[in-house]
């Protein structure tokens, strides 16, 4: 039996997020269902995080077992000829019966990408979420670095997250503009339920004056949901890296 590591690219926007449900597609569905045409045998797959619905992934890693003797590049090219062009596999390679996708992951990256114009582009609908009204990108970088280091994120959870360890690990966080894009970059060992979507929504209420400027140590010592900002749209967010080491 062979332990399969996938490496992908998915557009969150079709889709019901990674883990398949009963009430619409989900991309963890369509993967299976392309494994098992190339296979002949339906696999289970193991993600390595939980994308909401709407959420894209510039690499998104997954495992699977099979006994199928396809070589490793062959599979690639296999399973993007039944995959739809939402979805990309461009990584395929053999790794140790007790490697998991999820729990082997040392780090992730996500980035929360803005169209921050008051012209919105029909291009980007989908992919950026638009924010028409001034972004000081160089004050929500130095705010963001209040995230830095290890704490208990359970006031950056929305109320579906039910894991009892809610303490995290943040080893990168940066707010950048690329012209008309403004770019909120964060990495760490792991991340809640919504995490990256609070830590955008309360940067942009730092932005509006919502939340004072210096006040995210307190709030994020505090544990109080309500005291963060909301939950920013689905549609900027992307998993960027995720890293196993070595």
């Amino acid at each position: 039996m062979r332990n399969l590591l996938l490496t992908l690219r998915f557009d969150g926007a079709p889709y019901h997020g990674w883990q398949v449900q009963k009430n619409g597609i989900s991309v963890q569905e369509t993967v299976q269902d392309a494994i098992e045409k190339v296979t002949g045998v339906r696999s289970g797959v193991i993600g390595c995080s939980r994308t909401d619905a709407g959420v894209h992934a510039e690499m998104y890693c997954c495992n699977f077992r099979t006994d199928s003797g396809v070589d490793t590049e062959r599979m690639i090219y296999a399973l993007n000829a039944n995959l739809p062009d939402s979805i990309g596999v461009y990584g395929c390679r053999e790794v140790p019966e007790d490697f998991h996708a999820r729990y082997s992951c040392v780090s992730k990256k996500y980035v929360y990408k803005i169209w921050n114009s008051p012209f919105k582009n029909p291009f980007l609908t989908d992919r950026y979420y638009m924010y028409g009204h001034p972004l000081d990108e160089k004050m929500l970088d130095e705010e963001s670095k209040y995230f830095l280091g290890k704490h208990d994120y359970r006031g950056f959870a929305s109320s579906g997250c039910s894991v009892k360890d809610t303490v995290r690990t943040v080893f990168d966080a940066s707010v950048e503009r690329r012209g008309d894009e403004v770019f909120f970059t964060v990495e760490a060992d792991g991340f809640l339920y919504n995490m990256v979507r609070i830590m955008t929504g309360t940067l942009f209420y730092i932005q509006q004056g919502k939340i004072e400027r210096g006040a995210l140590p307190e709030i994020i010592e505090s544990g109080e949901r309500e005291r963060a900002g909301v939950t920013a749209p689905a549609c900027g967010l992307y998993l960027r890296n995720v890293n196993y080491g070595g």
